[in-house]
């Protein structure tokens, strides 16, 4: 073991999502088509909320920063994970493990705190409408935002360098498609008690707290609703909520899942499944959940198509 714990580690062999050859072909394919959406899907919403002046309200400055940090996270594994579909040894070198793995945790970190925003914000809009504007100013907006990627950069690093500033052992297989925290624990010879803490403590801070925010926000907001007089307003106030909604569940879904799951049932297997769905599936979901439901950006969107269609080639 002594000499095993003197083991410089380069690379690491990602095992990867499946191992069955004949899955390989039609897993990239299908992984692809759903980057691709995700890119695009996302870098198109930021796009159009950047370009229209009808949206430039506060609900979608935070939607255009839920947009940046789905390409971020997808980006951070997608690609990576899409070659080694057509690699024969699915490796990563040491330091790009280290900068995939702080990505991912600072990119989900934010998610739930931006979301956390998203349903503050729509409060103020139900709750006090006539203060909307005042209560959510630019910079208020901006500090919502900013205080979540301050946080959360410092807590991926703090993690990240207490992983890779440990001992490996000499075996460097992560059972895992890409650079995940857990997985990585494993292959450490020195102790993991301080970093299981900050995973373990971070966690739940980060889970319960940000849902604890959403919770408050929406209890308000259906107590709002209900004093409402107006069928027809009723349905207007709740259906600006349907799209934050839809994504809060599916995300906070998939995360508790994961990690309030019962250790008699927890595996590599099913966390691998569990982070295909937050690390692929949702950038690709986001997106479309707010275009296909909002008026608004359907409407910009078509303004923006006849303005296009209208420009002589």
């Amino acid at each position: 073991m002594d000499k095993e714990n003197l083991t410089v580690i380069k690379e690491f062999i990602l095992m990867g999502i499946t191992d069955r050859p004949e899955l390989q072909a039609p897993f990239f394919g299908l992984f692809l088509i759903i980057y691709v959406i995700s890119v695009v899907s996302n870098l198109g919403l930021i796009i159009l909320t950047k370009m229209d002046s009808r949206l430039k309200t506060p609900m979608y400055f935070f939607l255009r920063h839920l947009a940046f940090i789905d390409l971020g996270y997808s980006t951070a594994v997608g690609p990576k994970m899409l070659v080694n579909f057509v690699v024969n040894q699915n490796t990563i070198p040491y330091i790009w493990c280290a900068i995939q793995l702080a990505f991912v945790i600072m990119f989900i970190i934010s998610e739930l705190f931006v979301l956390s925003a998203m349903a503050y914000d729509r409060y103020v809009a139900i709750c006090n409408p006539l203060l909307y504007n005042v209560i959510m100013s630019q910079r208020v907006c901006w500090v919502l935002v900013i205080v979540p990627y301050l946080y959360s950069a410092v807590l991926s690093l703090l993690t990240t360098i207490k992983i890779f500033i440990s001992s490996f052992c000499g075996y460097n297989v992560i059972s895992h498609f890409y650079c995940d925290s857990l997985p990585l624990l494993t292959l450490l010879c020195s102790s993991t008690l301080d970093v299981e803490l900050i995973l373990l403590i971070g966690s739940a801070f980060n889970l319960v707290s940000s849902l604890l925010i959403v919770l408050v926000s929406y209890m308000l907001i259906l107590a709002a609703i209900l004093r409402m007089n107006s069928a027809e307003g009723r349905y207007k106030a709740f259906s600006t909520c349907g799209s934050h909604l839809i994504v809060v569940f599916v995300l906070y879904g998939t995360l508790f899942f994961m990690y309030v799951q019962p250790k008699s049932s927890h595996s590599f297997d099913t966390d691998k499944m569990a982070s295909v769905f937050y690390t692929v599936i949702i950038p690709m979901l986001n997106p479309l959940i707010y275009s296909l439901r909002n008026k608004e950006v359907k409407g910009s969107l078509h303004r923006i198509l006849t303005n296009l269609c209208k420009i002589p080639i």
